[in-house]
């Protein structure tokens, strides 16, 4: 295993601890919920769904982290800001756990921000994300709001290899960094997103990881999900494990490469996610042992699984 020589921040976001290095904190294992095409959502521009449903799958979660130790965030996707903020206010009460606050635009996700800091949220909501995309009035918002907590999705379109997403971390002429967005907009809790694309990018989103870590010392991690999502070929010729095996496989690959957290996709996988990702944290924690690092708390996987 690996040790990092640059000091690895750690942010505790509403109870769950990210980052540091590797074998003292569980990854942390993020669900989409409310997704595009989300079958429990009847109205997904009034933000209408099963509550049951919905219900049922936040309880998963939790029961998962008791039987793992593995923590988990809610990414709480709205395609429009009335449906974005229905969905806050209720995986607000359904659960004590943080929440990705995510759209598909500053447009969509301000609005549902503003609301969740009016509403006394703010320790638990985290804006996702700040983007290439980022314009001043983006900032000035977050700032106003005394936003605590954002992704930063390190996707650079002038530079797709792994050194890129340093790049658009650092900026670079004509483009404002990201780490200068979120320093301005006076944002403590930092996690970088690798940015996968495609499935042979996971790859490239792994070693941005590695970098990412030992430049700036931040929590790191990435969604591999979406790529194995659209990987029509294995869904179709590799049944009926195949899909499962590769989601799995791709959460374990960026674990290995040091991830902090995971977007692991619909939040009806974690099933498939939650045993893979507590047998690699396990594992490098007990190697890790041989650098001097030990777990930090008393639930990790390493005292949970086996």
């Amino acid at each position: 295993m690996f040790r990092f020589e640059r000091e690895q921040r750690v942010f505790d976001i509403a109870g769950v601890k990210v980052g540091g290095q590797p074998g003292e904190y569980p990854t942390v294992l993020i669900g989409s919920i409310f997704y595009e095409k989300h079958r429990i959502v009847s109205d997904p521009l009034r933000g209408e769904f099963d509550v049951g449903v919905a219900e049922s799958l936040i309880k998963e979660q939790e029961e998962l982290f008791d039987k793992t130790g593995n923590p988990f965030i809610l990414d709480v996707v709205g395609l429009k800001s009335e449906a974005l903020i229905r969905y806050v206010d209720f995986v607000s009460k359904a659960t004590e756990a943080p929440f990705l606050v995510d759209g598909p635009s500053a447009e969509v996700r301000m609005p549902a921000m503003k609301h969740a800091v009016e509403v006394g949220l703010k320790d638990r909501a985290i804006y996702n994300s700040l983007d290439y995309h980022v314009k001043p009035e983006e900032v000035s918002m977050l700032k106003e709001l005394n936003v605590e907590s954002t992704v930063l999705m390190a996707y650079n379109p002038r530079n797709v290899w792994p050194e890129g997403r340093l790049e658009i971390l650092r900026g670079y002429e004509g483009q404002m960094g990201l780490l200068e967005a979120a320093e301005k907009a006076g944002i403590r809790n930092l996690l970088v997103d690798t940015a996968v694309l495609d499935v042979p990018s996971i790859g490239h989103a792994a070693k941005a990881i590695y970098l990412v870590k030992s430049e700036h010392g931040l929590p790191t991690g990435c969604g591999p999900s979406n790529a194995i999502a659209t990987w029509k070929r294995v869904k179709k010729e590799y049944k009926p494990f195949g899909y499962h095996a590769c989601l799995a496989g791709s959460a374990i690959v960026n674990i290995m490469t040091y991830a902090n957290f995971i977007l692991y996709g619909p939040i009806e996988f974690a099933e498939t996610v939650y045993p893979a990702c507590a047998m690699t944290d396990a594992i490098i924690a007990y190697t890790a042992r041989k650098l001097g690092i030990k777990p930090k708390v008393s639930n990790h996987p390493l005292f949970k699984i086996f």
